[in-house]
């Protein structure tokens, strides 16, 4: 990968970990369905009237919107709303991995090598390590609903790799074009027209630039630059930038709202990024990253020398080239 390109991917995964401690502020502000059903609505308006169809089946889409909009990231809201830490909760919903394993063996027949079922092993290790940290001092619930988010999160990545959308960005406005409706109608339901209205009246700043971050940066651009790195380079190459997100969740959760990392959170931390990665990456992946880096800093020593050779010599003018 070229560096900006490394940095694009870099600054994606960033941005995806940055959103769980930008969600926590949002639920600060909005109900937890409401907030979500606010978060696909600037997703898919006003870009849906932009974008042209969505070039797969709509059974798809509305699978997947209410799959991945509705239970994933309604299951997530709820469960940090009711006291799941924001950074926790990026290490947590990791898990998808694991259920993303099973539902591929269930629905595409997919057999996992030994390597890939000792990587899901030791993720599914940490995410219990995790589990009995929180169990200390958290809800269990709240935890359960977040394992519910990563379950629904496996399902909508089964589902979607038998949609096979040719463009991931317009697939994703699309997808987030279901979810607002039965969101909303739950929150009025759950959560009361009264507190709904109540924090739509009294929005603050911070409140509406939760909503803006987590719909159009974490979503629109974030997956816009995703779909565009998997488009350039091959998908093992792209993949490993991805298990920076938990990284940069507990670490922002750590800077911004306080959140300690005890260590058996930082063990589990280890434990679920190791074992992702031994399971969902090409066994060349490691060697791939150095070696992009490595030419990344030769070519940088080459264009600095080339720089030295070109310049002139004292009392001289260069001319200016078209």
């Amino acid at each position: 990968m070229k560096p900006r390109h490394i940095a694009l991917a870099v600054l994606v995964a960033a941005v995806w970990g940055l959103n769980f401690v930008l969600i926590d502020v949002g639920l600060k502000s909005f109900p937890p369905l409401l907030f979500c059903a606010l978060r696909f609505t600037v997703v898919a308006v006003p870009a849906i009237f932009f974008i042209g169809p969505p070039r797969v089946a709509w059974r798809w889409v509305l699978a997947v919107g209410f799959v991945l909009g509705v239970l994933k990231f309604g299951s997530l809201f709820l469960g940090m709303h009711e006291g799941m830490p924001a950074g926790l909760s990026s290490l947590v919903l990791q898990s998808q991995a694991v259920f993303t394993a099973l539902f591929a063996a269930g629905m595409l027949r997919e057999r996992p090598g030994p390597r890939r079922i000792a990587g899901l092993a030791l993720a599914t290790v940490g995410i219990a390590l995790a589990a009995a940290d929180n169990g200390l001092g958290g809800p269990v619930r709240s935890f359960a609903l977040v394992i519910a988010a990563a379950v629904a999160w496996g399902l909508s990545n089964v589902l979607t790799r038998k949609a096979a959308p040719p463009d991931l960005l317009r697939w994703m406005v699309w997808v987030s074009a279901v979810p607002p409706l039965p969101l909303l109608a739950l929150s009025l339901l759950v959560e009361g027209p009264r507190a709904d209205l109540h924090a739509l009246a009294s929005i603050t700043p911070a409140g509406l630039g939760t909503v803006v971050y987590v719909g159009l940066l974490a979503t629109l651009f974030g997956f816009g630059a995703w779909g565009f790195l998997l488009r350039t380079y091959d998908a093992g190459a792209v993949a490993p930038y991805s298990l920076l997100v938990p990284v940069f969740g507990m670490s922002s959760a750590w800077l911004l709202l306080g959140e300690a990392i005890t260590p058996p959170a930082g063990g589990a931390a280890l434990l679920v990024i190791a074992g992702i990665a031994l399971s969902a990456l090409p066994a060349s992946a490691p060697r791939r990253l150095l070696a992009a880096l490595g030419r990344s800093a030769r070519s940088g020593t080459r264009r600095g020398a080339q720089g030295r050779a070109s310049e002139p010599a004292a009392g001289r003018v260069p001319l200016p080239r078209p």
